[in-house]
């Protein structure tokens, strides 16, 4: 389905915004040329007219500034402002993440997308409706009041003829700004939010059809691959251009030490970056990955900070007689993206078009401006799904490349990333290193915690990490690392602990490049803080679920942790078990403030070879209103699953010059043979605010994996990932 957008139409509405779009299929708005997508639409956030375009034939066109990473907003926003315009979801088509046509919502992020999106989305559509009530008093002569918006129309609600949001405002604009007291519906009343509805992307996925970034293809367009250096901060030499003159078409372009080659097919390219011969300095600036955890303690630090502070730990913990003590290490995870980044650009004449799957392209089109010397207004970025991202992966550092490219051959340009580019060059997760300290009370109970953290500090106010690209071609950035909000569930702060202090040795940098990735930091931290308080548990001689209920008093987390007990059928008694098939659990409060969830896991342990196989998970999981019920169980499914890979597999290696995990042997992931059976339970809670899903289940995952194969081997691993090796040393000595 092609998007529509006519001068006339345009002139004859007033400067609508007039988009016709396939529920069914993927939005082709988003490929719209630059010239003709910045006719007359307001991206104002403020401004209703922002988020929703009505057309004359009674449907809605939905321009969302949030985008849909594989998390199923597609379906769940529709329904989110379906529910409030009271229309149905196959009447709305959505836009999303396009700079010159959605609002700027910021980036999605943070487990924001329902959140905060969603939200700011469902108000506007509260907002719309209210107008549009208000135009239907006008047309009838009858009270606001005594109307009602539903099926696409406003009606009497005693009964009577009404009129179709088409015939009240289609093809205007509504003029009002966003009204944040506009009335919600009440959710006893809702008839789409909470219904199972089927995402619309998944047919085209399963079939091969979908449009993702690395499918896209512009008049004119060429292929580009970067060649990057040997070592990282190795410097150009020399380039022999003439290497290349056999290859049909391939061109040359470097910029200071940026190097990339281009042709009109794309394996001409592949074969041009191949066989480019050029000539780099040596570089050795890196630590290696061994020895990460000592640099960590070294520093340089930026600064040590005291994140929580309550009663008095240190006291407490000096006269205490019985104490625990454990040490938790997090290395650095690549995104892992299944297909390496991609993206096209079209930079010429003073303008520049590029086709991204960055989860930020608002905030990319002012970096990318400034990287082009041009005005924002100037630059478009049109976000196209990607092959998964998780965080800020190579997405972005692939649209300078191409935007750099083109404006140097001013013809579009397609850069697709190898995957020794996409595991050797996105930027990874950060390292965490976690000290903790606690004594037990004469009750059983945590009387004194205390956390010591080493991690990079991020740098506020960091418009987008320095990309690659222009950073090879000597073009200014902001300098500064991007991590993520790490150190958030560092402690204890869901138990009713009367000594509590959690510190912070922040470092000034990170061994590699660093980005956030998926539920960054909270992972770590939820990996240490609960497999610490399953320490506690054992040390005390109580039964890891019973310790657990007896330090919470939140009644949603007290719920979330019954529930999860009780889909793995567990039965109350210390750890370690007997031995064979061990159980463990988990539990977090995201952020503290946000989703309530527990893990639950039955693994065991081959001694011999040190394998570990996990049999069972079990999730209950409440992030409040519920909008969408299966779309949320694929996206706890796919966290579980994710963060299970991360435990048992992954962790990038680094020498002194370079990264050696570039591809999926040095860097191996979840195997549908690994993949266990995966309980979940969704507690749906109607009238609390919708939370974030996007995340938190991936936090309780390692601990809950170690607290099992603690109750299964009492061997406590603390160590990620939990490879063979590391779990037959861990047998051989009772902890690692």
């Amino acid at each position: 389905m092609t998007a529509l957008l006519s001068r006339r139409t345009l002139i004859k509405s007033g400067g609508a915004m007039i988009v016709g779009l396939s529920l069914s299929g993927r939005g082709l708005a988003q490929v719209l040329p630059a010239a003709e997508a910045a006719l007359g639409k307001t991206v104002d956030a403020g401004e209703l007219d922002g988020f929703f375009a009505v057309h004359e034939n009674n449907s809605v066109t939905l321009f969302c500034g949030k985008v849909d990473l594989g998390q199923g907003l597609r379906i769940a926003i529709r329904q989110m402002a379906a529910e409030e315009l009271g229309i149905g979801v196959d009447r709305i088509a959505m836009v999303e993440g396009d700079t010159a046509l959605t609002p700027d919502q910021g980036a999605t992020a943070g487990s924001s997308g329902i959140m905060r999106g969603g939200v700011q989305i469902r108000q506007a559509a509260a907002t719309a409706r209210e107008a549009l009530i208000r135009l239907a008093a006008e047309r009838l002569g009858q009270p606001a009041e005594a109307l009602e918006a539903v099926n696409g129309e406003v009606r009497p609600k005693a009964g009577g003829k009404g009129v179709g949001y088409g015939a009240l405002i289609g093809n205007k604009r509504f003029g009002l700004k966003l009204d944040a007291k506009a009335p919600l519906k009440d959710p006893g009343t809702y008839v789409v939010v909470g219904k199972p509805l089927p995402r619309p992307d998944v047919p085209e996925k399963v079939t091969g059809h979908h449009t993702y970034v690395h499918d896209l293809k512009v008049p004119g367009m060429l292929h580009g691959r970067i060649l990057r250096p040997p070592s990282i901060g190795a410097k150009i030499i020399e380039v022999d251009e003439a290497s290349i003159r056999n290859i049909p078409g391939a061109q040359v372009v470097r910029l200071n030490d940026f190097l990339g080659v281009v042709a009109e097919e794309e394996w001409d390219a592949v074969q041009a970056a191949r066989t480019l011969k050029a000539r780099w300095s040596e570089s050795a600036t890196l630590i290696g990955h061994d020895g990460v955890r000592d640099w960590m303690r070294a520093g340089p630090f930026m600064a040590d900070e005291g994140l929580t502070k309550k009663g008095d730990a240190g006291a407490s913990l000096a006269g205490a007689a019985q104490r625990v003590s454990g040490t938790y290490y997090w290395p650095l995870h690549t995104h892992g993206s299944m297909g390496p980044s991609c993206a096209v650009a079209d930079v010429r004449d003073g303008k520049a078009t590029i086709w991204s799957a960055s989860q930020a392209t608002h905030r990319l089109r002012l970096t990318l401006a400034k990287i082009l010397t041009l005005q924002p207004e100037n630059v478009r970025v049109i976000y196209l799904d990607g092959a998964g991202c998780y965080g800020m992966n190579g997405h972005d550092d692939a649209s300078a490349d191409a935007a750099l490219l083109s404006k140097a051959l001013s013809r579009p340009v397609r850069v697709q990333w190898m995957r020794e580019d996409e595991h050797g060059w996105d930027p990874k997760g950060p390292p965490q290193l976690l000290a903790l300290e606690a004594a037990l009370g004469a009750d059983g109970r945590i009387a004194a915690w205390r956390t010591e953290m080493w991690i990079p500090k991020a740098t506020a106010g960091l418009p987008n990490i320095p990309l690659l690209g222009p950073a090879e071609a000597g073009i200014a950035q902001v300098q500064g690392i991007s991590t993520g909000l790490i150190s958030q569930n560092a402690g204890p702060m869901s138990y009713n602990v009367p000594n509590v202090e959690v510190v912070v040795h922040w470092l000034k940098d990170s061994p590699l490049r660093p980005s956030n990735i998926r539920a960054p930091g909270k992972i770590a931290n939820c990996f240490a803080v609960e497999g610490f308080v399953d320490e506690l548990a054992a040390a005390a001689k109580r039964d890891p679920v019973e310790f657990r209920l007896d330090g919470l008093s939140d009644p949603r987390g007290i719920e979330v942790l019954k529930r999860t007990a009780a889909l793995l059928g567990w039965k109350p008694r210390p750890s370690p078990g007997p031995g064979g098939l061990g159980r463990g659990i988990a539990y977090v409060h995201y952020k503290n403030n946000e989703t309530y969830v527990a893990i639950g896991m039955e693994a065991e342990v081959d001694r011999a070879s040190g394998a570990i196989r996990v049999h069972r998970i079990a999730c209950a999981h409440d992030c409040g209103l519920v909008i969408n019920p299966d779309a949320l169980r694929q996206q706890i499914e796919g966290n579980i699953l994710q963060t299970l890979s991360r435990t048992l597999f992954e962790e990038v290696t680094f020498d002194r010059a370079r990264v050696t995990s570039v591809d999926w042997a040095s860097y191996p992931i979840l195997t549908f043979p690994d993949v266990p059976a995966v309980l979940i339970e969704v507690i749906d809670r109607p009238r609390e605010p919708p939370l974030g899903a996007g995340e938190a289940a991936t936090t309780p995952v390692p601990a809950a994996l170690a607290n099992a194969i603690f109750d299964a081997t009492g061997a406590r691993l603390r160590n990620v990932p939990f490879t063979p090796e590391r779990m037959k040393q861990a047998l051989a000595r009772g902890a690692a």
